[in-house]
C-alpha cells in the first residue's frame, strides 16, 4: 500500500520517464528520422498534457520514499512553468531543426529527460534525490549544448558546459558530503532538526557554502557564470532559448527548496552570501553586456542579471520574498520565449546572423516584429507599466521589507545601468543606420509566441493574469 501511495504522488514523473524511454524505443525500431518530426509534436503534448495534470491536482502537500520527494503546491507551481517552458521550446525547434538538418528524435526525447530532471529538482526532500534530479538534468543539457555535432562552436559550447558542470557537481557533492557528515541524515527535515538542536556550526556552514556554490553554477550567478556566455553563443538557438528558460527556474526553485527545507535555522548566514550572488550577478550582467554586439552573448549576460533579481528575492528570505522570486521567474520565461521566438528568425540569405547591428532600420520592413521586440526589451529593462517592471518591483518591495534597502538600491542601480543595452537594440531598429536587410520568414508558430509574449508583458501589467494569488499559495507551502 505504502508503494502505490509514493508512485501516486511521483505519477507524472513517472509517465514522462515512461514516455521518454517509450519514444526512445518506438524511435530506434521503426523508422528514426522519418519519424522525428511526430515524436517532436508528441513529446510537446505530453508535456503540456502533464502541466494541466499538475495544476489540476488536489491541493495539499504529499511526501514519497520516505520524504526524499515532496509534492506540494511550490513544486507543483514551478513544475508547470518547467513543463509549458519546454513544450514551448520544443515546438519552436521545429523549423529551425528542419532548417539546419537537426530533425532528429534524440532533440525532443532529451529536453524531456532534461525536464523530468527538473521536476526531481524542485520535489527533491533529500540530498541524495537533489543530486538524482540535478545529474539527470544535466546530462541531457550537456549533449543538447553539443546537437550541432558539425560545428565547432556547438561542440565547444557541450564540452565546455560538461567540463565546468562536472565541477559544479564535484563542488556540490562534497557539501553533500560535509552537510551529511555533521549532521548524520540526507533528508531536508533531519538536517534542520540537527540544526534546531546545535546551531548552524562551522562544518555545517561550509557545507552550505559549497551547496549554494553548486547551484550558484545552475543559475549562471556570479562568480560561477564563465559558461554562460560561451555555451549561450556556441549552442544550437533553440538550445539557448532552453537553457535560458526551464533550467533557471527549476535550478531557482531548487536553491529556495534546499535553503527553506534543510536551512530554515541558518538564514542569517545563507542571507548574507545569496545577498552577495544577488549584487554581484546584476552588476556584471548591466556591466558586461553593453560591450556586446552577439544578441545571443548579450542574452546570457542578460540572464545572469535577471537571475541576480531573481536571487534578491530569496535573499529576503520570507514569504513574500518566494513569492516575488516566483513571479519574477514566471515573467522572466514569458519574457525570453518571446525573444528567442524572433531570434531564431534573424537570417540573411539562409544563413544566422546574431550580430544587433543588423537590426539597422529594422521596424522599416518589419514593423509588428519590430514593435513586438520592442515591448519586449523595454519590459527586459524595466520599464513600466509592462510587466517586466512589476517583476522588479515585488523582489526590490520584498527586500525593502526584509529591511535589505541596500540591496534594493543596488538592484535599481544595476536595472538603470542594464536598461542602456536592452534600449540600444530599439535604437537601432527604429534610428539606427540602415543595416542590409534581414530576409528570414518567421513561421506562424515562432510568429504566434512572439506577438503573445509582446502581448502578455504589455495587458499582464493589469492583474499579471492571477498569478499573484498561485505564487502566494505556493511560497506559503514552502514557508509552512
Amino acid at each position: 500500500m505504502m508503494i502505490g501511495t509514493d508512485l501516486n504522488t511521483v505519477l507524472p514523473e513517472l509517465i514522462l520517464a515512461i514516455y521518454s524511454m517509450a519514444a526512445l524505443m518506438f524511435s530506434v525500431y521503426f523508422g528514426k528520422d522519418k519519424r522525428a518530426h511526430a515524436v517532436f509534436w508528441m513529446t510537446a503534448i505530453v508535456l503540456v498534457v502533464l502541466a494541466a495534470i499538475i495544476a489540476v491536482a488536489p491541493a495539499g502537500s504529499h511526501t514519497a520514499f520516505n520524504g526524499a520527494f515532496v509534492d506540494d503546491a511550490f513544486s507543483r507551481y514551478t513544475k508547470v512553468i518547467c513543463l509549458l517552458a519546454s513544450a514551448t521550446i520544443v515546438l519552436l525547434s521545429i523549423e529551425y531543426c528542419k532548417k539546419n538538418n537537426l530533425l532528429k528524435f534524440e532533440y525532443p526525447i532529451l529536453i524531456a529527460l532534461a525536464t523530468l530532471g527538473m521536476m526531481m529538482m524542485v520535489s527533491a526532500g533529500d540530498l541524495m534525490s537533489l543530486y538524482m534530479g540535478l545529474e539527470l538534468q544535466s546530462l541531457a543539457l550537456y549533449v543538447v549544448a553539443a546537437f550541432r555535432r558539425d560545428s565547432l562552436r556547438s561542440t565547444e559550447a557541450g564540452l565546455k558546459y560538461f567540463v565546468l558542470g562536472a565541477l559544479s557537481s564535484g563542488i556540490l557533492l562534497y557539501g553533500a558530503s560535509l552537510v551529511y557528515g555533521f549532521s548524520g541524515t540526507t533528508t531536508f527535515s533531519g538536517i534542520a532538526s540537527t540544526i534546531t538542536g546545535d546551531g548552524l556550526g562551522l562544518g555545517m556552514i561550509f557545507g552550505l557554502v559549497f551547496l549554494c556554490a553548486g547551484l550558484a553554477f545552475k543559475v549562471s550567478a556570479v562568480p560561477f557564470h564563465m559558461w554562460t556566455p560561451d555555451v549561450y553563443e556556441g549552442s544550437p538557438t533553440p538550445v539557448t532559448a532552453f537553457f535560458a528558460t526551464a533550467p533557471k527556474v527549476a535550478a531557482v526553485g531548487l536553491f529556495a527548496r534546499l535553503l527553506f527545507d534543510a536551512f530554515p535555522e541558518g538564514q542569517p548566514d545563507w542571507t548574507q552570501i545569496i545577498a552577495v550572488l544577488s549584487v554581484a550577478s546584476m552588476f556584471l550582467g548591466a556591466i558586461a553586456a553593453i560591450g556586446q554586439t552577439n544578441i545571443k552573448r548579450l542574452m546570457a549576460y542578460s540572464s545572469i542579471g535577471h537571475m541576480g533579481f531573481a536571487l534578491m528575492g530569496l535573499a529576503a528570505g520570507t514569504e513574500v520574498g518566494v513569492q516575488a522570486m516566483l513571479i519574477y521567474m514566471s515573467i522572466y520565461v514569458v519574457m525570453n520565449i518571446g525573444t528567442f521566438a524572433f531570434i531564431l528568425n534573424m537570417e540573411r540569405d539562409g544563413h544566422a546572423v546574431t550580430d544587433i547591428n543588423s537590426l539597422g532600420q529594422y521596424s522599416q520592413v518589419e514593423p509588428a516584429r519590430a514593435a513586438a521586440l520592442a515591448l519586449l526589451m523595454f519590459s527586459l529593462a524595466g520599464v513600466p507599466p509592462l510587466a517586466g517592471f512589476f517583476g522588479k518591483l515585488y523582489v526590490l518591495k520584498a527586500a525593502v521589507e526584509a529591511d535589505m534597502a541596500w540591496l534594493a538600491l543596488a538592484g535599481v542601480i544595476a536595472s538603470v545601468i542594464g536598461a542602456f543595452y536592452y534600449l540600444r537594440i530599439i535604437y537601432y531598429m527604429y534610428f539606427g543606420e540602415e543595416a542590409e536587410p534581414l530576409t528570414g520568414k518567421m513561421p506562424a508558430m515562432h510568429y504566434i509566441f512572439l506577438m503573445a509574449a509582446a502581448a502578455a508583458m504589455l495587458f499582464g501589467a493589469i492583474n499579471l493574469f492571477g498569478i499573484e494569488s498561485y505564487t502566494a499559495i505556493a511560497a506559503e507551502a514552502l514557508l509552512k
